[in-house]
């Protein structure tokens, strides 16, 4: 059957297999949306290099491409093991102190001062990705001892997962400070905060708020984010479903249930909620997933995912625009059979929740008519919804119901347009500027109308303030594009 226009966006990591042109320019033409770069991996200059070679691309492709920059975070190294690396079996006795030189498979050193404060007997320590486990069996005081849960090798200098309430590192770090500094500057749209636990480890990132800054995006990973899940996205602009360290402080069996959990959040906050981790690892190194990828891609889609995250697979995979093509087709079948009435009936319990006061009515005001745009649009059968904005909320605020209509978003900010790439079923557009309704309205229409998204005699439903002073979006209107 043919696919349906694909809604759920795709987000992906470039890294030595992707930052080519020539790769680069295949990977839009497959769909991507919107680009991740790690700054755990390579130098702040590569990253910088590499932003800069997407944002000409994608202007010269016509393409609204997303920039976003994963910030590093309080990363926990252990000590060297060697090229050779050490087998560690399940029973094995050792110990762990502080330091960032040699670890053998008797003496593991972690690059942590405050390693040897708050751990207790009982808790888990992983490295890597969480593959091998240690459990702590007594603290001495001048080490942690420990026997090895679940064995493995591990060579060069592994990452050391300490559960994040034992942490006295906070978040974002200096070093993540200096990087966000130089992205600002350089025009990024989106910034990623690591290991985030309350609204506090947000607010501290300083930035200013979109669209004058970059969408925060707060990478959801530790059990006190879970716990403090509305806080967070009161103050965030956006989340990361960041499975893998998610699933190591929490219970595996857990990890598909948080998963749904945190994107109802996300709707009743009206923020997009970005799905990521290992989601087409094998293709790391096949020319297709496994039947379990494709149903976990087709499985986030309809949990209500905005973007789903592609991480190895395209930053040091095989084929990076394949993995990009194959993706794509998996959001774009299973967005065809999205379960429209469980979603509607869902979303009906759902509002956009925010803090009173400031310009929480406004907010309001929005929510409500957003409501009232989608149930128009779904009675007349509209062929689309025309969206301004001047921060993209009025476009996320629809974009929780999940409509069949398609949404489109115009704006004449070329940050909230870029933004909207990880935003559920948005295409963003340029308006010239904010004016009197009829005017912006009119030059919508008449966009949409050039660039093939209406046709002459089409009903669209049209959202915007009454005029360039508004503060909300205060005006509904049904048009014949004529």
């Amino acid at each position: 059957m043919p696919l349906a226009r694909r809604r759920t966006k795709i987000l992906a990591t470039i890294g030595p297999a992707s930052d080519s042109e020539a790769v680069l320019r295949g990977m839009i033409e497959a769909g991507l949306d919107a680009v991740r770069l790690n700054l755990s991996h390579g130098t702040l200059e590569e990253a910088l290099a590499t932003h800069a070679r997407v944002r000409a691309l994608a202007a010269e492709m016509g393409r609204a491409v997303g920039t976003l920059v994963d910030l590093p975070g309080p990363k926990i190294r252990a000590g060297s093991f060697g090229r050779d690396g050490v087998d560690l079996t399940a029973g094995h006795r050792l110990r762990l102190e502080p330091g960032n030189e040699r670890s053998t498979a008797e003496v593991v050193q972690v690059d942590y001062d405050g390693l040897l404060d708050g751990i207790e007997v009982g808790d888990r320590i992983s490295f890597g990705d969480g593959g091998i486990d240690i459990e702590v069996v007594d603290t001495p005081g001048d080490r942690l001892d420990a026997v090895v849960s679940h064995g493995g090798h591990l060579t060069g200098r592994p990452g050391v997962h300490i559960p994040s309430e034992r942490l006295r590192v906070a978040t974002p770090t200096p070093d993540d400070l200096r990087i966000l500094d130089a992205f600002v500057e350089a025009g990024v749209d989106m910034v990623a905060i690591s290991f985030v636990r309350s609204a506090h480890d947000v607010r501290r990132l300083g930035a200013e708020p979109h669209p004058r800054g970059p969408l925060v995006v707060a990478k959801i990973e530790t059990r006190s984010a879970i716990d403090n899940l509305a806080g967070i996205l009161d103050a965030a602009g956006a989340v990361m479903i960041a499975r893998g360290d998610l699933g190591i402080e929490c219970a595996i069996e857990d990890l598909p249930h948080l998963q749904k959990h945190i994107i109802r959040e996300c709707i009743a906050h009206g923020r997009p909620a970005i799905t990521a981790t290992q989601m087409l690892e094998s293709m790391i190194h096949a020319p297709s997933p496994t039947r379990a990828e494709a149903s976990d891609v087709a499985n986030a889609v309809f949990d209500g995912s905005s973007a789903v995250m592609l991480s190895g697979e395209t930053a040091t995979g095989r084929d990076p625009v394949n993995v990009v093509a194959t993706m794509a087709r998996l959001c774009a079948r299973a967005d065809a059979n999205f379960d429209v009435d469980g979603w509607t009936r869902l979303v009906s319990r759902l509002r956009v929740a925010d803090p009173d006061g400031g310009d929480g009515r406004y907010r309001r005001i929005t929510d409500t008519m957003t409501d009232a745009a989608w149930r128009v649009a779904q009675e007349l059968g509209a062929n689309a919804i025309l969206c301004l904005t001047r921060t993209g909320f009025t476009v996320r605020a629809i974009a929780r119901y999940r409509p069949t209509t398609p949404i489109l978003g115009f704006t004449p900010d070329e940050r909230v347009q870029r933004q909207l790439s990880v935003s559920w079923g948005a295409t963003p557009l340029p308006l010239s500027g904010f004016a009197g309704n009829e005017q912006m309205v009119e030059e919508a229409i008449r966009t949409a109308r050039d660039a093939g998204h209406v046709r002459v005699g089409d009903i669209v439903v049209v959202l915007a303030g009454i005029d360039g002073r508004s503060r909300t979006t205060d005006v509904l209107r049904v048009i014949h594009v004529t």
